[in-house]
């Protein structure tokens, strides 16, 4: 199996999380709203339907080697919004202000910068693909 780009894998995380958690702008406010909130507004069925991506978020930064402290919090991350979730109503207002999935994302991408910082001895920056295809 070939091995993913580490930094690719976290773009990926980080559109999911986008999508989940903050893909939509309530009109006339900053507030921002993602797929996890809108399908949370089903009882029961809602919040535990949006685990599924925060599932795969986990599976992602456990394919990347992430640590077990990471999974961990990530793990932490995922059971509170989702409890919060249940509580009718009030469970939805906050679910909306929670965003696990882009805590989890960040704390993926926290941990590979760290790793590719330390590993090299450098500054970690994506690669940049664009010189590698016009080449």
């Amino acid at each position: 199996m070939p091995q993913v780009d580490p930094f690719r894998r976290v773009d990926q995380v980080e559109r999911v999380a986008r999508t989940m958690d903050r893909a939509f702008r309530l009109p006339f406010t900053r507030i921002r709203l993602g797929w996890d909130s809108i399908i949370g507004l089903v009882p029961g069925v809602g919040d535990t339907l949006a685990l599924a991506p925060a599932a795969w978020i986990v599976s992602q930064a456990h394919q990347a080697g992430a640590p077990r402290h990471i999974l961990g919090q990530m793990g932490v991350n995922i059971g509170i919004d989702w409890v919060i979730g249940l509580l009718p109503l009030i469970g939805d207002l906050l679910d909306v202000g929670y965003k696990a999935n882009t805590r989890n994302a960040a704390l993926l991408r926290t941990w590979v910068e760290a790793r590719h910082r330390d590993a090299g001895g450098g500054v970690a920056e994506p690669a940049d693909y664009r010189s590698a295809t016009s080449v």
